[in-house]
This record gives structure tokens, C-alpha cells and sequence, in this order.
């Protein structure tokens, strides 16, 4: 697999210890960048590998947050293991890693230890609970972080169970805060000629992306609720069912109101005390949206969103997956690209949101396959003499 690369992060070496999500999408958007990222798996392999249509030890999910990537396999149990790992953080800018509080410590490849041995070393942990606080030894699971960050208190139907996003966002958003941090240190680094750590989690993620939540909480108008698909700041702001189906209409201010108004043939909410003002329609949201479906039933989907769309609207169709990857948008974006893999084949990925124009993202490398850099890596940092602590799938180096 080529890892040759003109990206805009081109030069830069990270090594990564993660699994699961968080810490291998955060160091995968540091590869698509054009950074060299080392992935270090022990002998089995990270866990994502033998996920849902796995061939092997490769799976479409592990492709989809490590692609670019170089594998590496150390046995962490072992001392040639742990030894190995140092070698790699002496010639590496960054390390990335997302175990529990005290576990690198515990290896001696806590950032005291490497910082000791590389002074310049940006070092990114990503935990459950963060670094510090009484909950720090926590695992981290999205569905609990989702829990105590209050995200599920306020997703789903008002008067509903509480339910978690359909995306996993803490993960996500503790990977790209991560990634954030990083290149935020790197930065400094420039100035500095030191590196730094850099300290998220997922509870962090959850409640650092609650901005309209905290902004309604600390200004006194209670604790956030759940609202379905309604904005907290703004009404008509949600989904509204059709003769066949859902779209979304987005009145945030009061001149797309007054749009909204005329094409559903009231002119007369405008001036009406209770929708007069956005803050009047908040607190009348339900009654609104009522009045407002009871129209956008009438007429199927297709018809709303020509009208409302040749009148400036902001609005839309509720998409599932099958039709978000055949709209011509997304495809026009390079948000899917067809990626070759020796084992999996010809499989479909995720692009980049990410476009540089001097730099260009490269989202269309394979996921590495198990070990599969393993000597190659290790003979960079001048290792040949492979001990217990170091296993190489397929290359013929095998622990003894």
C-alpha cells in the first residue's frame, strides 16, 4: 500500500494505540490529511476487524475508521512489546492513544515517559471520562456518555423515552475534538519546540456539542426537554408529515415566517399575538406545527418542497441512507469513493468532508491489513532483532 503523500500533513508521523472509534477516527483524519499514521494492534487485531461482514481479520467497519493507516502488531503484555512502542514515539510527532487513565502509565508510555524521551511529542489521550475528575477510571461507551451527557435526555418525541442519537456521537465528537487538540499543539510546538498532551473524552464530547442545551439552561428558561425534531430557538424549525411521507421546513427568522405564512395561504398568522415573534412561536410551538400540518397533509411530499423551495424556504426531504448515497449532491461532494481491497474487494467508503484545494484529502487508501507493516515499520526505527513482544501477520516473524 503506497504511503506516500503531498497532503497538507505530509512529514508528520503519528503513532496511534487506539481501538474501537473515537481514538481510530481521529488518527484516520490525521491520515487523510497525509499524516503517516502507525497503527499498533495487539496479536489479535483491533476488535473492529471481526465486526459484521468480516473476511478474516478485515472488515468493512475497520476500513471505515482506519484507512490509510500502517499496521503494526506488538504484543503490549510482552517488554520487546513495550520497548518497540518507544522506539516508535523517539521518531514520532504524535501519539494517540484511548486507554483507561493509568493503563499507559502502568507500560510506561504515559506522556511523562515520552515526553522524557521525546521532548516534542504531541500526545492525545481519549477516554470515557477524561484524565482527571472522581469517574476517570470509567470505561467509555457512547451509549452511557450519550446518557450522562444528557444527550438522550433530550433526543426523541416530547413526553417519550429518552433515546440515544442514531449516530455515535460522543465517539465522533471526542475524535474530532482530538484531532482539534492536536493540531492545536502542533501549532504551538512551532513557537514552543515542545509538544504538549491533549486531553478529551467522550462525557467532554457530549456536553461540549449541548450548546443550544447549556444556553437554555443557564439563562434561567429551565431544564432543555425533549422536542422530537423541533429547534429550541426557533419555530417553524422541525419535520412536518406530508400525504406521503416527511419533510423539514426551516423558518428560523421572522422575514422566512412571513414566506411560510403566504405560500400556506394564512397571511394572517403573521400579526397574530401568539406567532408574532420567534420567541411567541416557541412557546406556541405545538400549536403551530399543527396548524401548519394540517395543510402539508393535504399535498405530497414533492409538492412542498418545489413550492416552498421557488419561495426561498429553507427546507427538505428525511432521506434514508439508500437514497442519501444516490443524491447527486453527496455525490458531486466525493462523499462516497470506491475503495480495492485484497480481501474485501471492491468495497464503498465514506469520503472526506474535509476539501483542500492546495492540499487535497486522500480518502480513497485501504484499511492495512493485520501486521501487514510490521517489519517495515519497525526496520524504519533501526529493529530487526524481533523478540516475543512483536508479531508480524503473514511476514513471516512470529513471537517465540
Amino acid at each position: 500500500m503506497d504511503q506516500s503523500s503531498s497532503g497538507a500533513l505530509a512529514g508528520l508521523r503519528v503513532v496511534d494505540l487506539t481501538q474501537v472509534m473515537a481514538g481510530p477516527f481521529c488518527t484516520m483524519l490525521l491520515a487523510d490529511l497525509g499524516a503517516d499514521v502507525i497503527k499498533i494492534e495487539p496479536p489479535n487485531g483491533d476488535s473492529t476487524r471481526t465486526m459484521p461482514g468480516a473476511v478474516g481479520t478485515d472488515s468493512p467497519s475497520f476500513n471505515a475508521v482506519n484507512r490509510g493507516k500502517r499496521s503494526v502488531v506488538l504484543n503490549l503484555k510482552a517488554k520487546e512489546g513495550v520497548e518497540a512502542v518507544k522506539a516508535l514515539a523517539r521518531t514520532a510527532d504524535v501519539f494517540v492513544e484511548n486507554y483507561r487513565p493509568g493503563v499507559m502509565e502502568t507500560l510506561g508510555l504515559d506522556y511523562a515517559s515520552l515526553s522524557a524521551i521525546n521532548p516534542r511529542i504531541v500526545y492525545a489521550s481519549i477516554s470515557g471520562y477524561g484524565q482527571t475528575g472522581p469517574h476517570r477510571s470509567k470505561g467509555g461507551f457512547d451509549l452511557v456518555a450519550q446518557g450522562v451527557s444528557g444527550i438522550m435526555s433530550v433526543t426523541g418525541e416530547p413526553g417519550g423515552a429518552p433515546v440515544k442519537s442514531g449516530i455515535p456521537l460522543t465517539d465522533l465528537g471526542a475524535g474530532l475534538f482530538a484531532t482539534v487538540g492536536i493540531l492545536a499543539a502542533l501549532q504551538s510546538r512551532q513557537r514552543t519546540g515542545r509538544g504538549q498532551q491533549v486531553d478529551t473524552s467522550l462525557l467532554d464530547a457530549g456536553v461540549g456539542l449541548s450548546v443550544w442545551e447549556s444556553t437554555q439552561y443557564f439563562s434561567g428558561r429551565g431544564i432543555p426537554e425533549r422536542l422530537g425534531s423541533a429547534h429550541r430557538m426557533s419555530a417553524p424549525y422541525q419535520a412536518f408529515r406530508c400525504a406521503d411521507g416527511f419533510i423539514t421546513i426551516g423558518g428560523a427568522n421572522d422575514r422566512t415566517f412571513h414566506r411560510i405564512c403566504d405560500v400556506l395561504g394564512h397571511p394572517e398568522w403573521r400579526d397574530m399575538p401568539e406567532f408574532k415573534t420567534d420567541g411567541m412561536r416557541i412557546r406556541n410551538r405545538a400549536d403551530l406545527a399543527a396548524r401548519i400540518e394540517a395543510i402539508t397533509t393535504t399535498q405530497p411530499r414533492a409538492h412542498w418542497l418545489e413550492l416552498f423551495e421557488a419561495h426561498n424556504i429553507p427546507c427538505g426531504p428525511i432521506n434514508d441512507y439508500s437514497q442519501v448515497f444516490q443524491d447527486p449532491q453527496v455525490i458531486a461532494r466525493e462523499l462516497v469513493v470506491d475503495v480495492e481491497h485484497p480481501t474485501l474487494g471492491a468495497i464503498k467508503a465514506l469520503g472526506s468532508p474535509i476539501k483542500l484545494s492546495a492540499t487535497p484529502v486522500d480518502a480513497r487508501r485501504r484499511a492495512p491489513l493485520l501486521g501487514e507493516h510490521t517489519v517495515e515499520v519497525l526496520t524504519e526505527v533501526g529493529i530487526r532483532d524481533q523478540g516475543s513482544g512483536i508479531k508480524s501477520a503473514g511476514s513471516g516473524i512470529k513471537s517465540t
